[in-house]
């Protein structure tokens, strides 16, 4: 039997737990913003670095080429000159975008972002191209078997690998999500959730959200489908990609969702131009004034769902 005043001062605690459960649950859901260095096209970085703390971001997202060469600029200036532009400008690495390396080719690279106090690397997740149903279990259940060392090596170096439901890829029908969900077992690993390659299911994306859980999704884009993503097209259509630029689609149903699971990951405004690798706008002040006209729009719909 404990002791009365072990017993007593256990009573106590106990009686805390709810207090400070409540507390936790009535701070304000924000979100946490990161900038793509690739929405500037192949720019120089210590054109675009000053620009993270003018869009709302606390950390920039580095690109190479095809759509950016940022990650090119760094490989040439060697990372002690990459370091001293991050502290010039306030400016934390938050996210290395490493598409042609794969899910399996990021050793290097995690070394790397080890080097900058870890992070979350987005690539893509492979094929087999789009499963659904059984195949899709399938393909999940694979991917995560032969994940295993490269999950190891990304827990050994603090980063976090996240694998964006992409159209042509097995991550991409909704019952992968979900699958994934399920069998995912590592803080390690996770997806990079890409809205705009769920536009034939974009009305379950908040329930897709809720399904994941914030463990599941450290990265989002917030970007919109667009014919303008994989054609030339007039610039007002190629931007609708970006929230509230007249795309379409509801952000207050999907921050509610974010808000419900207690999303703490990184949130990304993005677009593809055509062609790959160009600015969005031809100016940076055009391009800042884009962003954070996305955002105002976003906040305006966070306010109006979560206070």
């Amino acid at each position: 039997m404990l002791p009365r005043r072990q017993f007593l001062h256990t009573l106590a605690v106990a009686a805390t737990v709810p207090w400070v459960t409540r507390a936790a649950a009535r701070e304000p859901f924000r979100l946490r913003y990161t900038l793509s260095s690739a929405l500037y096209g192949e720019l120089p970085l210590d054109v675009i670095l000053p620009e993270v703390a003018k869009t709302g971001s606390e950390a920039i997202d580095i690109w190479c080429r095809v759509h950016g060469n940022q990650r090119e600029q760094i490989a040439e200036m060697g990372d002690d000159a990459f370091s001293a532009l991050l502290a010039k400008h306030r400016v934390k690495l938050g996210v290395s975008t490493r598409y042609p390396l794969g899910p399996f080719g990021l050793g290097e690279e995690m070394k790397w972002m080890k080097n900058f106090g870890g992070g979350i690397i987005v690539t893509g997740s492979g094929g087999p191209s789009e499963p659904s149903g059984p195949e899709a279990k399938k393909a999940v259940l694979a991917f995560l078997e032969k994940m295993k060392p490269h999950i190891a090596a990304a827990e050994e170096s603090g980063v976090m690998i996240a694998v964006e439901n992409h159209n042509r890829q097995f991550l991409h029908h909704p019952d992968s999500l979900r699958y994934f969900a399920e069998f995912n077992r590592s803080a390690h690993l996770g997806v990079a959730l890409a809205p705009h390659h769920l536009h034939p299911w974009i009305e379950q994306l908040p329930a897709l959200i809720r399904d994941l859980g914030a463990k599941q999704i450290p990265f989002m884009y917030f970007q919109e489908h667009s014919e303008g993503i994989s054609q030339k097209v007039a610039k007002e259509i190629e931007l609708r990609q970006l929230p509230g630029f007249g795309g379409g689609l509801d952000y207050r149903p999907v921050i509610k969702a974010l808000a419900d699971i207690r999303y703490a990951g990184l949130v990304e405004i993005f677009m593809h131009p055509t062609p790959r690798g160009i600015p969005i706008l031809p100016t940076v002040p055009e391009i800042t004034a884009a962003i954070n006209r996305s955002r105002d729009y976003i906040e305006r719909s966070r306010r109006e769902v979560v206070g």
